[in-house]
């Protein structure tokens, strides 16, 4: 594959999840000649373990930070999904001379000192609900929904089935700590949306995406028929949009 050509990708999971949600999607980008990087965030994955109530945005911020400071990336094209929006902002505050795109994956877009909760405020209604349990600080996955919302929006039984095998609680912190977008070289940085269509549960909103980025781009916004997990249900269709602007 020509070095010149090759991009690296690191791809982030949303709440709940872990890194192998996207093997579908890094499969097809690695056989487009690209690097990919797609790590599991603490308290998923191979660092379930990790999992408690100290943990939180700023934590899941440090893992890909460390990650891309301990590979030397360069030109690194940031992809979150849903909650990891948050995470690749605050990533591409502290680290913005290694970012070259950020890519939003039906994600939250926080601007400065924003938490998901103010991104998406229905997310209190689990803060809430987990407030009165035996552990106030963990919040389980959400509950699949009927047809044709499913799990996430993956509905096919086996998906399903290998989807439950990465979902793991969440801590109630990484809702609620907000983020840094303080770095005036982070705002400079190009932005993709991708916008997940036509499968919306009832009472989910998002923010509509602004016309024109902070660096004063338009805004690259594509939408993708799909329930929440594109990258699960639509695998080619959503490696494709991550081709088309590197």
């Amino acid at each position: 594959m020509p070095s010149r050509t090759q991009h690296t990708y690191v791809l982030v999971h949303g709440a709940w999840h872990d890194g192998r949600v996207w093997s579908r999607v890094a499969a097809l980008l690695t056989a487009a000649g690209h690097r990919v990087l797609a790590p599991s965030l603490s308290g998923h994955g191979d660092k379930a373990h990790l999992l408690g109530p100290r943990i939180g945005l700023t934590t899941h911020i440090d893992d890909v930070v460390d990650l891309v400071l301990d590979q030397d990336l360069d030109d690194v094209v940031l992809v979150g999904h849903s909650y990891a929006g948050m995470v690749v902002s605050g990533v591409a505050n502290r680290i913005p001379k290694r970012v070259a795109r950020l890519v939003y994956v039906d994600a939250m877009v926080p601007v400065h000192g924003e938490s998901a909760v103010d991104v998406m405020p229905l997310t209190q209604a689990l803060i809430d609900g987990a407030a009165a349990t035996a552990e106030p600080w963990r919040i389980p996955p959400l509950p699949e929904l009927p047809a044709p919302y499913g799990l996430f929006g993956v509905t096919d039984p086996d998906d399903v089935a290998w989807l439950r095998t990465m979902l793991t609680d969440e801590s109630v912190l990484c809702f609620q700590q907000p983020v840094q977008l303080d770095d005036p070289a982070q705002a400079l940085i190009p932005r993709t949306h991708v916008l997940c269509v036509g499968d919306e549960p009832p009472g989910v909103t998002r923010r509509p995406v602004p016309p024109t980025q902070p660096n004063g781009e338009p805004s690259r916004v594509h939408e993708l028929r799909s329930g929440h997990d594109c990258m699960i249900t639509r695998p080619g269709e959503l490696a494709d949009l991550l081709l088309l602007h590197p």
